[in-house]
């Protein structure tokens, strides 16, 4: 058993295998008063075995569902799980999304390459985000996607972008219908009614405070440059 902190949120482990613990190590913390505890039963464990699309060992199964009961969670602390990769640059954080295998990652990577020191990578898959004190906070969380990318930080979030493939990278704004179509599909919703409830209006909210754009994008260094120059230029109009 062992405690961690994500999204300011203290939470208590108790886990049976050792694998979370070490994808957790980052997160660690002693001495807190948890705000709630999760844990997986071996029934459970057999249950995501059953439902996975590929083979996983035991422990790695028990993550994902501590994981899952984590995010049923969230929605008491305002918060949700965005299935998203995010950076923060200059300071400021910028959410991706997209269907799997679309390119977030490469995406990202892209930012990386062209913009250097002023790009942290938040969290690559499965960031979570918090509304306090009137703005949405972003924050890492040990579940990084296949290519473990991101760290223990956070930033405030300015803007998400839906990503598509293209042969040219152009980016446009969509209005909050639009987006909210497209965001449903990667914002994990609680099976309790109630949690569920609130996760939608906590999305209400998240569609006033935020900024959304299309990009459609390839593999080439540009698309980083449309990606910034679209949202930032539009954000500086604005003002």
């Amino acid at each position: 058993m062992f405690s961690i902190r994500i999204a300011d949120i203290t939470v208590e482990i108790q886990n049976r295998y050792h694998y979370i613990s070490e994808l957790c190590e980052e997160y660690k913390v002693e001495g807190e008063s948890a705000d709630f505890s999760v844990s997986a039963t071996e029934a459970n464990i057999d249950e995501e075995l059953s439902i996975s699309e590929t083979a996983v060992p035991r422990a790695y199964a028990e993550a994902t569902c501590i994981h899952r009961q984590i995010a049923r969670k969230l929605a008491q602390y305002d918060a949700f799980l965005l299935h998203s990769a995010v950076i923060s640059c200059d300071g400021v954080g910028y959410a991706f999304a997209a269907r799997s295998g679309t390119g977030k990652s490469t995406h990202i990577a892209l930012w990386m390459k062209n913009f250097g020191s002023r790009v942290r990578v938040v969290n690559g898959d499965k960031p979570i985000l918090r509304f306090i004190d009137g703005k949405f906070h972003v924050y890492g969380t040990p579940w990084r996607g296949k290519e473990c990318l991101g760290e223990n930080t956070s930033c405030i979030l300015e803007a998400l972008c839906f990503l598509e493939r293209g042969a040219k990278n152009e980016i446009v704004r969509v209005t909050k219908d639009e987006a909210l179509v497209r965001l449903f599909s990667q914002v994990y919703l609680p099976e309790d009614a109630e949690a569920s409830a609130a996760t939608l209006d906590l999305l209400d909210t998240f569609m006033e405070k935020t900024r959304f754009y299309l990009l459609h994008c390839n593999m080439e260094d540009e698309a980083a440059l449309v990606s910034y120059e679209g949202m930032h230029s539009k954000k500086e109009n604005e003002k």
